[in-house]
């Protein structure tokens, strides 16, 4: 029996998509063999390729000016990738902490180029977003980075940095959980296992003029202008996460685009937040104005009853509701792929746990 996974990443598939995979996984559209074990070269993955690429594009509105790329490393890899790609060894760049995954991409930049932290979330213990006007930006800097939300901490910009440098953004959590304004930003980069498919697959979607800028030791599978150039095939990718993630493509726009998902995202996220706030039991900890939509960890009144709220949300088909190991708590992702009846029965669930409990 399929549960209701609220985990982080690797996170939930739609299930028409799941079932798509099964159907094919033995015999890819009459070829006798498995989608991944075809060759990446071959006229029927190029097919495939092409389709998610076009299919992306089509969701986001992604401007002709910008390249899409389909590669390996995760976000993590990116952390790496951005400086080398973007800034000289001597160059200033910024970028703004607002918790666990913006300070991963912090320290890997310290490695590659000068790094100006503009902002710092530290003194609300990430639990909010440095208005802009607060913020200490480098005069010709390379480029500004941030992560819109964190996974971990739930904390999500209610805002689009306004900077003249480029904007990089990491946008695991929240690419394709609603419309984008793509071109307000230099660089996106998302690590796949959350809104886009299986694990193994990073997305960027990079602005042109800012291709051809790579250290000379960049290696070439990270390497933008040089991927660009391959079709994201310099060497073999990761086929059949690029395969998923195309299904996924076009579920969404069966499902109606991500004006929809935006609709379903937010009454979700609404719902949840309201059981919480209502409860007396159950407290998130982020400012208001701050919330995730994808990410919402919550606290119990009573540390001492996690264990057993979640072996019963286990029971109850509630999975993956533990918070961070760093924070502790609990933490519902909710993800395009976890349906609104999935939050309707967390909610029924804590309601009464809180009855019997509280």
């Amino acid at each position: 029996m399929r549960v209701f996974n609220f985990a982080p990443g690797p996170a939930a598939l739609p299930l028409p998509v799941l079932e798509q995979v099964r159907e094919e996984l033995i015999d890819w559209r009459g070829s006798g063999m498995s989608v991944m074990e075809i060759s990446h070269r071959s006229k029927a993955f190029l097919g495939v390729a092409s389709e998610a690429e076009a299919d992306l594009r089509e969701l986001l509105a992604v401007p002709a000016h910008y390249k899409v790329l389909f590669l390996q490393g995760g976000a993590a890899g990116q952390f790496a990738a951005v400086p080398l790609n973007l800034a000289h060894a001597d160059a200033g760049v910024d970028y703004v902490n607002t918790g666990s995954w913006s300070k991963k991409a912090i320290g890997e930049a310290r490695h590659y180029c000068r790094v100006n932290v503009a902002a710092d979330a530290g003194a609300s213990n990430y639990t909010t977003v440095p208005p802009q006007g607060e913020w200490r930006l480098t005069p010709g800097a390379a480029y500004l980075h941030y992560t819109p939300n964190e996974t971990i901490g739930g904390v999500e910009f209610p805002f689009i940095p306004q900077v003249d440098a480029p904007l990089v953004a990491d946008m695991s959590s929240t690419i394709l959980s609603r419309p984008l304004e793509v071109g307000r930003f230099g660089v996106i980069y998302a690590g796949a296992q959350k809104n886009i498919g299986p694990a193994g697959l990073v997305v960027l979607i990079v602005r042109e003029d800012l291709l051809g800028r790579a250290r000379a030791e960049t290696p070439l599978v990270w390497n933008y202008a040089g991927m660009a150039a391959e079709g994201s095939m310099a060497n073999t990718p990761p086929t059949f996460a690029w395969y998923v993630a195309g299904l996924v493509f076009k579920w969404l726009k069966r499902e109606g685009g991500l004006a929809a998902m935006a609709e379903r995202n937010r009454a979700k996220a609404q719902l949840l937040y309201r059981s919480i706030d209502e409860s007396g039991f159950y407290r998130n900890p982020v400012d208001k104005a701050c919330r995730s939509w994808m990410n919402v960890p919550f606290i119990l009144a009573n540390p001492e009853l996690d264990k057993t709220f979640l072996s019963e949300a286990q029971a109850a088909g509630l999975t993956n509701l533990a918070g961070h190991r760093s924070v502790g708590g609990m933490r519902a992702s909710l993800y395009n792929a976890m349906p609104l009846e999935g939050v309707q029965a967390l909610t029924q669930f804590m309601r009464e746990f809180a009855r019997r409990h509280g």
